[in-house]
This record gives structure tokens, C-alpha cells and sequence, in this order.
């Protein structure tokens, strides 16, 4: 049976911040794992982009045997109902599993206090304060980078979706360090200034 990677996207979601990730994993992941949406409902949502996806699970019907929840940003974070994700959030965290936010996403991370005990970066950090309050104590530990990593939890800002892929994968162990560096510099560098990997002619198709 394959290993899930579950994609939280809600109304209005970032589909760029998804597309290197989701690619990544069916390309590089040695045909080991799937990728599944979430949503809070099963009703379709709309990405900023203008794709339609029918989310395959709502957030009651969630598999409890995935590799990792992957929050993608969007509009629609700070809206009330976005809350009703904190639970997966907080299941994963205790179960150990790989945790991703990016983009606004991440900041909602830190309304759940899940990047208090990690290093971790967002789009910006006094927002990040000014929208998580209390239950953000992680100010110390905040990284001014594109993406950060620090045991299972992974976040960037809305810039950096292919840092973001990269340290996703990593964490996953999805496939050699080498093979994930190698399609990261491919798609950083460009066609022309990369070292041409040897599959590359997939990765172009």
C-alpha cells in the first residue's frame, strides 16, 4: 500500500505552493507514495490560480495512516472556520509525523503552537505575533530564511515553494539526499545552468 501525503487546501488556496511538492513526490518518490487533498468539506474549492479540485477527504474522514499533513497557503487561513483544522495539526505534532505549512499557512501553524518548540520562518514575523498572540512563544527561534526545517516540521513563506518541496522531501527521506539536491538545482538553476541530472528529460516532459 502506498504512503499518503495529505495536502490541506482550503477556498482560495496557493496552488503554486502545492505544484513543486506534489510533482516531487511522484516523480522522485520511487512510486511509494500518493498524494490525497483535504478540505473541510468534500465540496469542491477554487485556487487562486482558478483550478477546481473535489477534495478526496473532508476533515472527518482523514486516514490516520499518512506520512505527513502539508498545509498549502491561501486566502482563507485567518478565516474562523480554518480553526477547525487545528486538530489534525495537533494529532500529527503528537504522533511525530511530518508537519508543512507554508505561506500564511505556516502562520497558522503558530496559532496552534506548533512551531514553539522548533525553528521555523513565515512570511513575517510580527504578523506572525500579532495574528497567533498567546499561543505563539517561538520568537526565538524564528529564522529569517526561505524555508526552515528542524525535526519534523517544515515552513516557509509564499516565495519559496521550491525550498519548500526540497525540505518536504528531505524529511520524508523520500528519495536519496543527492537525487532531491540534484531536481532542486535543476528547477533553481534553470535548464541551462544546472548540472543536466540524467533523467532529466522527465522532469522537462
Amino acid at each position: 500500500m502506498k504512503k499518503q501525503i495529505l495536502f490541506v487546501i482550503l477556498e482560495q488556496f496557493a496552488d503554486w505552493e502545492a505544484a513543486y511538492l506534489s510533482s516531487a513526490v511522484y516523480m522522485l518518490g520511487m512510486g511509494e507514495y500518493d498524494v490525497k487533498t483535504v478540505s473541510l468539506s468534500t465540496d469542491m474549492v477554487t485556487s487562486i490560480g482558478g483550478f477546481h479540485v473535489v477534495p478526496d477527504h473532508s476533515i472527518e474522514s482523514v486516514p490516520s495512516d499518512y506520512e505527513a499533513l502539508i498545509l498549502i497557503g491561501g486566502m482563507a487561513w485567518r478565516n474562523e472556520n480554518a480553526g477547525k483544522i487545528r486538530p489534525l495539526v495537533d494529532s500529527c505534532l503528537a504522533e511525530g509525523k511530518v508537519l508543512g505549512g507554508i505561506c500564511d499557512a505556516s502562520a497558522f501553524l503558530g496559532t496552534t503552537g506548533a512551531l514553539n518548540n522548533v525553528k521555523h520562518t513565515s512570511n513575517d514575523l510580527d504578523d506572525l505575533k500579532q495574528w497567533a498572540g498567546g499561543m505563539y512563544t517561538g520568537e526565538e527561534r524564528y529564522v529569517t530564511r526561505q524555508a526552515v526545517r528542524d525535526k519534523n516540521v517544515i515552513t516557509a513563506n509564499g516565495t519559496a515553494p521550491l525550498e519548500f518541496a526540497k525540505e518536504v522531501m528531505l524529511a520524508l527521506k523520500a528519495a536519496p539526499e543527492e537525487k532531491i539536491t540534484e531536481w532542486y538545482n535543476f528547477h533553481k538553476l534553470g535548464y541551462y545552468e544546472a548540472a543536466m541530472p540524467q533523467d532529466a528529460a522527465t522532469w522537462n516532459s
